[in-house]
């Protein structure tokens, strides 16, 4: 498990990773609202749409007007800064350690009520940050999905900046101006987000330049060659968009109309709405196994030992983590003797045979390895593969229904 303990303080001052606003967001019909852009022109077959995000899990970002709903329906693609599910593929995201107890039946419960703090958010918020949610629906909507940047380049602007003579002066503007990012972030006021970045960043000689204008310019060179293609929703950071080198005036420049579009809220869901809404789940189907197993989303599909698939997916923004190993045996083993080996249970608990109601065994508990620490674990197999089943959080992921639902949407054909 890679340490997190340095990247927010650089991630912050460029993507606005902002937690805990306590604001009210209660406008139906935001007239000023700057996040959502409509791109034509220029010679287009098609509309595509520029959106302002923001990287954080608090719920009030998710109350999408209707446009932004009509346009990612609508859009064919899409665009985000780079594929964040890749860049935290070996990262976990929560903050805290989980706090959970077990009862004299060795029954779990929490330790504590608080929610378990992660790098976007807590487990109040969604599960996954605003942009993980974009890509999320992309993949179960079976939409084409391009990254603006690379991970490579990402974390090599971010590297001259994580350094600890920064994390002093960071940390006390994280404190000041979270708060106001949040408001003019949820009023769509971009121009002053704007402003507010480039003040923050004076205090780092050169961050500005390196962060936003020239990562600007390489962004747009992206969206120029892809909304010539096809339709797409592309989604940056909304401190990228406004200003003389934001990339609303940079596709401007290059013979493009852009337009506002104004957010309003209709009391009755628009049909592209409950389209979005209804795009849920990823099945993974896999016949030489004879497998499905349904996750929130596209996991990764990560070979180990002997290339037999491990697939892991994770919820940034409330940092839980979904994984399903296949590993492949002759049999000689049982699944009693399996559960041995693959369910370490902490001494206050034990694993347990389960009959499921078709009538499959599995072995199911708790189990305490590094680094993953306290997860929940479920064992079934057939005559030639065993199925390892992980699911591990914070404190409510470990004390919900939410692992064992995960697992009962694993099943043999």
């Amino acid at each position: 498990m890679t340490s997190m303990n340095k990247l927010p303080i650089a991630l912050f001052l460029y993507v606005f990773s902002v937690i805990g606003a306590v604001h009210t967001f209660a406008q139906r019909n935001q007239t000023d609202n700057q996040l959502l852009w409509e791109i034509s022109g220029n010679g287009l077959k098609k509309k595509s749409y520029l959106y302002g995000s923001f990287h954080s899990n608090d719920k009030r970002l998710f109350q999408f007007a209707d446009s932004v709903y009509y346009a990612l329906n609508y859009a064919e693609a899409v665009v985000l800064e780079t594929d964040v599910f890749s860049l935290f593929q070996d990262w976990d995201t929560r903050k805290t350690d989980v706090q959970v107890l077990f009862d004299n039946q060795g029954i779990p419960y929490t330790g504590s009520n608080l929610p378990t703090k992660t790098i976007y958010g807590n487990e109040d918020g969604m599960p996954q940050f605003l942009d993980a949610y974009f890509l999320e629906y992309c993949h179960n909507a079976g939409k084409s999905f391009y990254p603006l940047e690379s991970v490579a380049e990402q974390l090599a602007t971010i590297a001259d900046y994580v350094k600890p003579q920064f994390e002093g002066i960071a940390d006390e503007v994280l404190n000041i101006t979270q708060e106001k990012m949040m408001d003019y972030y949820l009023n769509g006021d971009i121009v002053t987000l704007d402003k507010m970045m480039k003040t923050n960043m004076e205090l780092f000689p050169g961050m500005y330049e390196d962060m936003i204008i020239d990562r600007n310019k390489k962004m747009t060179l992206g969206i120029d060659t892809l909304i010539t293609k096809q339709s797409v929703f592309c989604a940056v950071g909304a401190g990228h968009l406004a200003g003389d080198d934001g990339i609303i005036n940079l596709l401007r420049k290059k013979g493009y109309k852009l337009r506002r579009v104004r957010a309003i809220y209709s009391e009755s869901p628009i049909s592209e709405k409950q389209s979005v809404k209804a795009t849920k789940g990823f099945d993974y189907i896999n016949d030489s196994v004879g497998l499905i197993a349904v996750f929130p989303g596209k996991p990764l599909d990560v070979k180990i030992w002997d290339n037999h698939p491990y697939l892991i997916y994770r919820e940034m923004g409330q940092g839980n983590t979904y994984s399903l190993e296949i590993v492949p045996v002759d049999g000689s083993i049982s699944l009693a003797e399996q559960a041995e080996i693959y369910i370490a249970s902490p001494d206050q608990s034990c694993y347990q045979q389960i009959i499921l109601d078709d009538e499959t065994e599995v072995y199911e508990g708790i189990s305490d390895t590094y680094p993953e620490g306290l997860q929940w674990v479920r064992l079934m197999q057939n005559d030639n593969y065993l199925v390892i089943m992980k699911a591990y959080g914070g404190n409510k992921f470990m004390n919900s229904n939410r692992p064992k639902s995960f697992f009962n949407r694993v099943w043999f054909k």
